[in-house]
């Protein structure tokens, strides 16, 4: 269900949402929290839609603070959405025109659900310092995401400078899965230190830049950044130590090959994250993330702003090959199939049908028997009525 309330207030929008809730029943109770998103008009809908399929995860009431034409008169366009249109949250969107454009926090403050946590989300372009922000004072969480900037290196160094608890990227939760598999592959033996890495990526990539920064905090050792034409975000790892290298390559970017010394090449799942699933998984911790901040703060300097192309990489020795991963790719999935399509399900040879005569011999047998059962509990019965002593059995063929 939509309503739309032209030139309207907040105290209009709030009865609506009462009157909602007592008429038809189509909101419940049991929000979790308020997701603020402060967005244009041109991403409105796409960050409105990520926002409803990350509250089938966690149920919130939706604010999203459309930023409309600065010029003219001041004036508020709601639109409630609840039921099928809204996912498992209620959705408000405020669109807002003339001076109240540089008054989101005042528009929205009527509407925050009383006693629970408050996020904001910038999906597109979000201010230098969200914490200082009119609306990111208000959120205990603040969710931005670099790689919709233009500049996504320049915009992780003011991220860096400006940070503040309770700073997140959605940059960086794409590469959680990333830092899963490397931390799992470590910690299997030989339990041997990293003498250096290379994390090659796209150019315009700040999800690789936060890798590489993360493995230079962590791991203490040289990290080089190597990048890959524009567009094609996460490439490949490598982690050097003295039995050789683990390699973590991501041709196609759905599927990885992850290859360690002493044993075989592994096929992974490694697709490319959705924002909604990200954005869900920032919805899941309301503290602040002190591996982000350490990442942010201190690891983008460890690796610095010097870069090698890719090829410069794999030439040298730096990188693998990802022409080769993805032969090795293929490879592994046709023997997987082979040896799929090779097995054969055998089933249980069937009984041996037993011999017509010998079945009904069985069964005439079994019913004499039942019948001489019955017959000699009606007798005993009968007796008992009569007060005779129960006639015997002896010489009965049971």
């Amino acid at each position: 269900m939509i309503v739309d309330l032209p030139s309207t207030t907040t105290v209009a929008i709030s009865k609506k949402l009462v009157a909602l809730r007592q008429d038809t029943g189509a909101m419940a109770l049991g929000r979790v929290l308020t997701l603020l998103i402060v967005v244009d008009e041109q991403d409105a809908e796409e960050a409105i839609q990520a926002a409803n399929d990350a509250s089938r995860q966690h149920p919130c009431r939706i604010i999203a603070v459309v930023i409309g034409n600065k010029r003219g008169q001041s004036r508020i366009d709601a639109q409630i959405r609840v039921g099928g249109d809204a996912g498992a949250s209620e959705v408000v969107v405020l669109r807002l025109y003339g001076a109240l454009t540089d008054h989101g926090r005042s528009v929205v403050i009527p509407l925050l659900l009383p006693d629970s946590p408050v996020v904001a989300w910038w999906p597109t372009d979000a201010p230098t310092h969200v914490a200082q922000d009119p609306i990111g004072s208000m959120a205990q969480r603040r969710i931005t995401d670099a790689a919709e900037s233009k500049s996504p290196r320049a915009t992780l160094k003011a991220r860096a400078e400006a940070y503040t608890r309770g700073d997140t990227d959605l940059a960086w939760t794409r590469v959680t899965l990333w830092r899963g598999l490397l931390a799992a592959a470590l910690d299997q033996p030989p339990f041997e230190p990293v003498t250096e890495a290379t994390v090659t990526g796209g150019s315009d990539s700040p999800s690789t830049d936060l890798l590489a920064a993360w493995l230079a905090q962590t791991l203490r050792c040289p990290v080089r950044r190597a990048r890959s034409r524009t567009g094609t975000g996460m490439v490949s790892v490598r982690l050097e130590r003295r039995s050789g290298a683990i390699d973590l390559v991501r041709p196609d970017g759905a599927i990885a090959t992850l290859s360690q010394p002493g044993q075989p090449v592994r096929r992974i799942s490694l697709a490319r994250r959705a924002t909604a699933e990200c954005l869900a998984d920032e919805l899941r911790r309301l503290d602040p993330d002190e591996i982000y901040e350490e990442t942010i703060r201190s690891g983008l300097a460890r690796v610095g702003t010097k870069t090698v192309t890719a090829t410069e990489a794999v030439r040298d020795g730096d990188a693998p090959s990802v022409q080769e991963a993805e032969r090795e790719s293929r490879r592994i999935a046709r023997s997987t199939s082979k040896a799929s399509s090779a097995e054969m399900v055998q089933t249980p040879p069937p009984a041996p049908q037993a011999d017509t005569a010998v079945v009904k011999k069985a069964a005439a047998r079994k019913l004499a028997k039942t019948k001489s059962t019955g017959a000699t509990e009606k007798a005993k019965a009968a007796a008992k009525r009569a007060g005779k002593p129960a006639p015997s059995t002896k010489g009965s063929k049971a």
